[in-house]
């Protein structure tokens, strides 16, 4: 079981999808504990990651489709709360 840590500011570290099938433990700020699998986090981050990129005007792929400019086309940080995991 891999184990995350939420930040102060709600988020977690995850700048990849993990393996469906695996179980992992998200201890929040206030010391409580949910686990999530692999599936629901990855399902968390495409979501975060979209609205990343509508946010930022880049399409589906993360390219940007404006004037030509260096924009940053992943996320590292994905906000979560308890709850979520169901």
């Amino acid at each position: 079981m891999i184990s995350l840590q939420q930040d102060p500011q709600g988020s977690i570290r995850m700048n990849r999808h993990f393996p469906a099938g695996i179980s992992i433990a998200v201890i929040f700020a206030d010391g409580t504990q949910e686990v999530f699998t692999g599936k629901r986090l990855n399902e968390i981050y495409d979501e975060a990651l979209a609205a990343y990129r509508a946010g930022n005007h880049l399409d589906a792929k993360g390219f940007s489709r404006g004037p030509k400019k260096k924009v940053q086309q992943r996320i590292e940080f994905v906000p979560v709360s308890p709850g979520m995991a169901g």
